[in-house]
This record gives structure tokens, C-alpha cells and sequence, in this order.
């Protein structure tokens, strides 16, 4: 008890990652609509929730052990809620921690080259159509899919697991939304491209090409 009691409590820490993670997130997001704000709010409000419950007060595991009555060994205890609950010990905490923390990584690269991308569309005027945005539509939506995904595998807690849902449902909505301006912007250009590409995730014949927009050092 005393090993899962040390783990806690240090709000210096909240604050460190807190400030990291939301400097990533408005860096490579950089909203400019209210829609755009919205969603990076409700992704920011899962980074508080997430980073106060990994270093600060064990909220999660109050509930579950308190008020629902589930019994978890807090002798050594970790976040890794999954593992424990399935019964699958250290070695599932690890593969657990492994597993989110692939999908984190494929999410923040992903959100990165798509911003670097759209960046560069924009100063030339021109519609984003080469990189990991000749694979799928919406990569950077993708990647904060991915990167909360992870996160949810790695260290879910209550708040976390219900705020998931509700950013996939606010980054569909904003890319539908964006669609209908850039096709109006774009005209049969965008038409065409939208037609020809998957939204989020591409098409399993493009994985290969996919891995290699995503981890090439040499982005185009």
C-alpha cells in the first residue's frame, strides 16, 4: 500500500506533462475555428484527466475499489487497469505499456507530417494531396485518434474512457465540415480526391506505402 500511495501526489509532475503534451497538441493542431478549438479543448480536457490520474490522485481506482467494489491489488500497483483486470500480471502491464505506446507514436508522427504537409499546401495555395495525404484524407485527425487510442490502452482511466467517444464524434463532424469547405474552395479537384481516398485509415493494399509516407526520413 505504501508503494501505491508513493506513486501519487506528485502534481509537479501533472503540471510538466500537462504543459508537454497541450504545447504538441496546439503546436501541430493550431486550431482557428470555434469547431477547431472545441475539439482541441475535449483533447486537452483528456490530457488533464489523464496526466492528474498517472501522477496525482488515483481518482480511477478509487471508484472502482470504493464505490463499485472491485477488488484490485493496490500492493505494487500500476495505471494498467486492463492487466489487472484481466488477471494478466506484470508481464500484461508491459505488453499493455508496449502496445499503447506504439499507437501514441504512430499518432504523434502522423500528426506532425500532416502538419508539416498542410503547412506547406498552404503557402503555395494548393490543396494537400502528396505524403501521408495521398494515403488517407484526414491524417492529422487520425494521428489524435491513434495517439488518444494509445493512451487508453496504456493508463485508462473513468474520465478518459468517456471522453474518447466524444472526441472521435467532434473530429468526424470537423472533418465533414472541412470537406464541405474545401470542396467549395477547391471545386472538382477536391471532388476527386475525395472520391479517390479513404477518410482516416487507408486501404489495406496501401499499408506498405502508408509505413513508408509515415517513418521516411525523406518526406515528400
Amino acid at each position: 500500500m505504501n508503494d501505491f500511495a508513493m506513486h501519487y501526489g506528485h502534481w509537479s509532475w501533472v503540471l510538466i506533462m500537462v504543459l508537454i503534451a497541450s504545447w504538441l497538441l496546439y503546436r501541430f493542431v493550431a486550431p482557428r475555428s470555434w469547431r477547431e478549438w472545441m475539439g482541441a479543448g475535449l483533447v486537452q480536457a483528456f490530457i488533464i484527466a489523464l496526466y492528474a490520474e498517472m501522477y496525482g490522485f488515483p481518482l480511477t481506482i478509487y471508484l472502482l475499489t470504493g464505490f463499485l467494489g472491485i477488488d484490485l491489488p493496490l500492493t505494487g500497483f500500476s495505471g494498467h487497469i486492463w492487466a489487472t483486470l484481466l488477471g494478466y500480471g506484470s508481464t500484461g502491464a508491459m505488453l499493455e505499456m508496449l502496445l499503447g505506446g506504439v499507437f501514441i507514436v504512430v499518432g504523434l508522427v502522423l500528426l506532425i507530417r500532416g502538419w508539416v504537409q498542410v503547412y506547406r499546401a498552404n503557402l503555395e495555395g494548393r490543396l494537400a494531396t502528396e505524403g501521408v495525404y495521398g494515403l488517407i484524407r484526414h491524417p492529422q485527425y487520425t494521428g489524435i485518434m491513434l495517439a488518444v487510442f494509445g493512451q487508453i490502452i496504456h493508463w485508462p482511466t473513468l474520465i478518459t474512457l468517456l471522453l474518447f467517444p466524444v472526441i472521435i464524434y467532434a473530429y468526424v463532424r470537423l472533418a465533414r465540415r472541412e470537406e464541405s469547405a474545401l470542396a467549395a474552395r477547391f471545386g472538382e479537384a477536391y471532388q476527386t480526391y475525395r472520391q479517390r481516398l479513404p477518410m482516416f485509415f487507408p486501404r489495406r493494399q496501401d499499408w506498405r506505402g502508408f509505413s513508408r509516407a509515415l517513418f521516411s526520413p525523406h518526406p515528400e
